[in-house]
């Protein structure tokens, strides 16, 4: 178990053309921290090429000792950018936070509670799960390639996971830190999810608020990626 009262926090943002939303998700980051009174952590944002005018507003950020700023030459994707931010992390446990508004940072607490009460190397916030404050409803043929796509992982590494290709995941550190990551986009999520869980890690999921975005409000991830992601799961699966 993870001592509560002394452990460090680290989270990772991914950060790609969000300058309608870097600002918000850092100052909901920040209330949630004080309100459950987490007062060691670190912020990783990791901007992976923006051209959006988000740059700019990073640097608005630079001052405070608290966020670490990276800047990728070129635009990798979410995997490449976690794959950045594990150069520098030093907390105890890691989170993935994405830098839009779809996930509520005030699910912290209900995340890390696993690592205060039992032996959870991994934690999942599932959408699916019941019992978040809020989902949004929307996109059939998201949620359709989601359940099958978390069914197939599933049933390579046999877990009974319900959120595969959630975007709250958290690690301890160690953990995260004794896999070899490639994945650059996306398809991080079941690399990830598949490489732990080979290495007989112990998952927890938790039931999260979710505020899913339109393709107009700015969602990035599409049927591409589904392709990309079952590729992903078929081989490391049996990848060695």
């Amino acid at each position: 178990m993870i001592d509560k009262k002394t452990f460090k926090l680290s989270i990772i943002i991914p950060c790609y053309n969000e300058k309608n939303t870097i600002k918000e998700i850092l100052k909901k980051i920040d209330q949630s921290l004080k309100n459950y009174e987490f007062s060691k952590y670190e912020i990783l944002i990791i901007d992976d090429f923006s051209n959006d005018g988000t740059k700019e507003i990073l640097k608005n950020f630079s001052n405070n000792e608290k966020i670490q700023i990276y800047y990728h030459d070129y635009n990798l994707g979410k995997g490449a950018a976690i794959h950045t931010a594990l150069k520098y992390i030093t907390g105890d446990i890691t989170i993935i936070q994405d830098s839009d508004l779809e996930y509520d940072p005030f699910d912290y607490y209900k995340l890390l509670v696993p690592f205060f009460e039992t032996n959870a190397d991994i934690v999942y916030g599932s959408r699916f799960l019941g019992g978040g404050k809020y989902v949004r409803i929307h996109f059939f043929w998201h949620y359709l390639a989601n359940k099958i796509l978390t069914f197939l992982c599933n049933l390579f590494i046999n877990l009974n996971l319900t959120d595969m290709e959630t975007g709250y995941k958290v690690f301890k550190t160690s953990a995260l830190k004794s896999i070899h990551l490639k994945e650059k986009s996306f398809s991080f999520e079941p690399e990830v999810t598949i490489k732990l869980a080979k290495k007989n890690y112990k998952f927890f999921e938790v039931p999260i608020s979710y505020n899913g975005r339109s393709y107009e409000e700015g969602k990035k991830i599409g049927l591409k990626d589904a392709f990309i992601a079952l590729k992903t799961i078929i081989l490391y699966s049996f990848k060695g």
